[in-house]
């Protein structure tokens, strides 16, 4: 049996402000750092062994913190761009109340839940920012759906995650709201329809028991 353990960031500046972020980068608030030592504590007595987040540094902070309060140092983290969470395009940093009130609650909603919908793109992509600088410009999103994230958050688990669980070593990601739904999605095997309705908790551990084959034994989430 081995553990995969999922958590999102804690607070952010821009969840605070309730605005759009995406691939924006925003610090944690003192909640959001307060709540990186809560989740920490609930994982007291799990021998991680490898932790993986974006390069999103509210995801690189919590979990620098949680590494920190658990005395794990040491362990490997790997950054990677495909744990971002969705890009939101044009709507970022926007506020989301005053969006639902120019689009509409329902388009919102849209933007924000459904699997397919994509907010409204950015004229140009980013270019040469920070971590993005040597990826081949065709792979940088203007905008995002959930779908779209899928297709490059689950090839990163089945490379580099997967791998190590088959070993028996447990594993921690540490990235964003999106990210995690998309990977419960494919853990869970929700369907499209349904994972509107899935909600991720700003530092709530998600703790999935996985078989040797990676077939779900026990959750925290659906128990």
């Amino acid at each position: 049996m081995v553990k995969l353990i999922m958590v999102r960031h804690g607070e952010s500046i821009a969840n605070a402000l309730n605005r759009y972020t995406g691939w924006s980068d925003v610090d944690l608030t003192k909640m959001g750092e307060q709540q990186a030592h809560q989740a920490a504590k609930q994982l007291q007595g799990i021998g991680i062994e490898h932790v993986h987040t974006s390069v999103l540094k509210r995801a690189i902070m919590t979990a620098y913190l949680i590494q920190d309060d658990l005395n794990i140092n040491y362990v490997p983290i790997t950054k990677s761009w495909r744990l971002n969470e969705r890009h939101y395009g044009a709507l970022r940093g926007q506020n989301k109340d005053e969006t639902r009130v120019e689009y509409g609650v329902e388009q919102v909603r849209l933007w924000r839940r459904s699997y397919y919908t994509m907010p409204p793109k950015l004229a140009e992509p980013d270019k040469n920012v920070g971590p993005y600088k040597y990826l081949d410009p065709r792979v940088m999103p203007l905008s995002e759906s959930l779908f779209q994230a899928y297709k490059r958050i689950i090839p990163y688990y089945v490379d580099a995650i997967a791998p190590r669980l088959l070993e028996g070593k447990n594993q921690l990601v540490v990235a964003h709201g999106s990210t995690i739904r998309a990977l419960i999605k494919y853990l869970e095997d929700i369907s499209d329809k349904d994972i509107d309705g899935v909600e991720v908790a700003n530092g709530k551990p998600l703790i999935y028991e996985l078989d040797d084959k990676l077939n779900i034994i026990k959750s925290n989430r659906i128990e």
